[in-house]
């Protein structure tokens, strides 16, 4: 196995980081967004779900949405290292801003701010990776990025259940210093981002101005790059499915199922994404193994299909095994970054970074209609149902996706797309 020079592992390790401190920004809300919501701004007892799952959540989901379609259109003009810098810039100042919300309109407005920023970084440190690192190895790379990633949510966590020196020293409430580490921990991770350096793919397209670089709507004008984009997008809706709905709501999935013991949605958070990090794992050292992508991944939407049936209908079992179910269920749904790292293969250098950065927003933003379609359902069919039949189509979906996408394992990246 050929060794990639140190210069391009600091660069992978630090977009490993950096996406850590992005999944921590990402489920800090998950983790103290009740707590904030209840001790912070006093909302009633009874308005607490509505905006906990209804409003913040998706109005964070929705910013990384719009975000996305920024950054990844200035990922492919601009570069890849600048969007890195920017995007987590912006989360870092907009999570400390979190931690002093005094009313829930300025909560929505920097949760959405958070999501914006938040939307470029996996996407744009996959498409850096993918381009400096040789193409039989970065596989290797992509998946030391998400699998260090995810457990930025278990930290949240710690730091969560961690936190009375804090707040003995600065005088804050918990779920306030939780918003300020990640912040801080986005800041200073800035400082590594001077040590790395750009794409030689991206630097040789960016000076010929004769290649058009970042057109978005280039994969709305030709049919087969529109459905490889959709099918791209349409993998990843298994992972927010659970982590949005079958995690989400898991504290009313228990308590409809019987679980014996109180379930507490931080710690199944914190147990989802320590089986999305070994499930990342998992699937990129598979995928490099049989050198295949697209079977993997196959392989682990069916497999994650089967988990998520056991999570919704197992009935009266203790809250140790429905955490461990929680684990279970992260861990087949843990091919995030294969899904990543397929989207940035299928297209051209001048798109790479559209695609890779857009795909996972998309899906992202997916999780608005999916959970709000559960909560319509919930009304006629119970939590159990209206995440069986909402599963069902996503599973479905992601699915069928892979039958019509090409394997892209080893496959030569220096390359442009014509419009």
């Amino acid at each position: 196995m050929k060794i990639e020079n140190k210069s391009v592992w600091f660069t992978v390790c630090v977009a490993a980081l950096g996406y850590f401190v992005d999944i921590y920004d990402i489920q800090v809300f998950r983790v103290v967004g009740i707590e904030s919501l209840r001790d912070g701004l006093k909302i009633p007892a009874a308005q607490i779900p509505h905006y906990f799952n209804d409003v913040l959540f998706n109005v964070q989901m929705a910013g990384m949405l719009i975000g996305g379609l920024l950054f990844g259109i200035l990922g492919d003009k601009l570069g890849r290292k600048s969007i890195l810098f920017s995007s987590i810039l912006l989360y870092s100042l907009a999570n400390i801003a979190n931690a002093f919300v005094t009313n829930i309109e300025l909560y929505v407005i920097f949760r959405f701010v958070a999501g914006f920023g938040l939307a470029g970084e996996i996407g744009a440190a996959i498409t850096l990776t993918t381009e400096i690192m040789s193409k039989t190895q970065r596989g290797y790379g992509t998946m030391v990025i998400v699998a260090m990633g995810a457990l930025g949510a278990v930290f949240a966590v710690f730091i969560n259940r961690n936190s009375s020196g804090l707040v003995s020293i600065i005088g804050l409430q918990p779920w306030q210093c939780v918003y300020i580490v990640g912040g801080i921990l986005g800041l200073l991770l800035l400082l590594l981002r001077y040590q790395t350096f750009e794409s030689g793919m991206f630097d040789s397209v960016k000076k010929d101005d004769s290649i058009v670089k970042g057109d978005f709507l280039s994969l709305f004008r030709d049919k087969q790059k529109l459905f490889k984009y959709v099918c791209c997008i349409f993998i990843g809706l298994p992972i927010w499915f659970v982590i949005g709905v079958l995690i989400g709501r898991c504290p009313e999935i228990a308590k409809t199922n019987g679980v014996t013991g109180i379930v507490e949605l931080p710690l199944a958070t914190m147990y989802c994404y320590l089986g999305l990090s070994f499930g990342d794992l998992i699937s990129g050292w598979l995928s490099q193994i049989f050198k295949n992508r697209i079977k993997v991944t196959a392989a682990f939407i069916v497999a994650s299909s089967t988990s998520s049936l056991v999570f919704l209908f197992l009935k009266n079992e203790s809250v140790t095994l429905f955490y461990f179910l929680c684990f279970l269920g992260g861990a087949l749904t843990g091919f995030w970054a294969l899904f990543v790292t397929i989207a940035a293969e299928q297209f051209g250098t001048n798109i790479r970074a559209t695609v890779a950065i857009t795909a996972p927003n998309f899906v992202r933003g997916f999780v608005i209609p999916i959970t709000l379609s559960v909560s319509t359902l919930t009304f006629s069919f119970g939590i159990i149902n209206a995440a069986l039949w909402v599963g069902i189509v996503c599973m479905s979906l992601a699915f069928f996706s892979t039958l019509f996408l090409k394997e892209t394992f080893g496959k030569d990246l220096n390359y442009i797309e014509t419009q």
